[in-house]
């Protein structure tokens, strides 16, 4: 028996990198999952493919989290799949780095949009359907307490997910939903990859400064996603998990 056995959880933005690694490790421990996308069909129905390949069970679900209707949409078809709904990965997001003389208000509308109001909508239509034992993560970042150069814009959207997460822990306690967040540091992603980050000098300066002396993977993240959805955290609510290599 795993340790997530007979759960039902919803992943967004799980077609690849962290996403796609908790949505693999979560049916791994026997949870039923649905990977969320907003684009990329091909990575969901590839990593729901590799979970039925594996004995679990998985369904691609598209929708755009930053939509309210279509966050809905998302829980309800979570719900109707498979029964019910024990945990939520609010994942999703997006980043871009610059200096604050070329913000623009495209920028901050689409980052706060996606890595706020995204984790917001969705985690309002899973809470009717959360019963005592629910459980929230939220996937922030170490970035609110590095608080890097040329990132005001994604930085302000994680300390906000950091202050959500408190308030709906202190909130959603009364009903047994625990709310937690996982703050990971660099890791190897195909976004790092893609914005250069991947084998760059701000990489290896990171690394440097990593007490563990690597830059982080996908399933190191997965591993601290799956204790906080289990039982094994049941006594934590509230929390900020820094996963980060030992990085402050």
């Amino acid at each position: 028996m795993g340790k997530l056995a007979g759960k039902v959880a919803v992943v967004t933005g799980a077609s690849k990198g962290i996403g796609a690694a908790i949505a693999k490790a979560f049916a791994a421990e026997g949870a039923a999952v649905v990977v969320n996308y907003a684009s990329s069909k091909a990575g969901a129905d590839a990593v729901a493919a590799a979970i039925g390949k594996s004995g679990g069970k998985a369904v691609a679900v598209r929708a755009d989290v930053s939509k309210a209707d279509q966050a809905k949409s998302l829980i309800d078809t979570a719900v109707k799949t498979f029964g019910r709904l024990d945990v939520l990965v609010n994942n999703s997001g997006v980043y871009a780095f610059s200096p604050i003389e070329a913000v623009t208000e495209d920028q901050y509308r689409k980052m706060f949009d996606t890595n706020v109001l995204g984790v917001l909508l969705t985690t309002q239509a899973a809470v009717e359907h959360l019963g005592a034992g629910g459980s929230v993560i939220n996937i922030s970042s170490a970035v609110t307490s590095l608080l890097p150069p040329q990132s005001a814009i994604y930085t302000g959207t994680k300390g906000a997910v950091d202050a959500i997460t408190g308030v709906l822990a202190a909130e959603l306690g009364p009903r047994k939903i625990r709310v937690n967040a996982i703050n990971p540091g660099v890791v190897e992603t195909e976004g790092t990859q893609s914005a250069g980050i991947t084998g760059s000098e701000f990489e290896s300066g990171i690394v440097a400064q990593t007490p563990l002396g690597r830059t982080g993977q996908p399933d190191d993240i997965a591993g601290v996603a799956v204790f906080l959805a289990s039982d094994d955290a049941r006594w934590l609510t509230g929390e900020k998990v820094t996963a980060s290599g030992g990085l402050r």
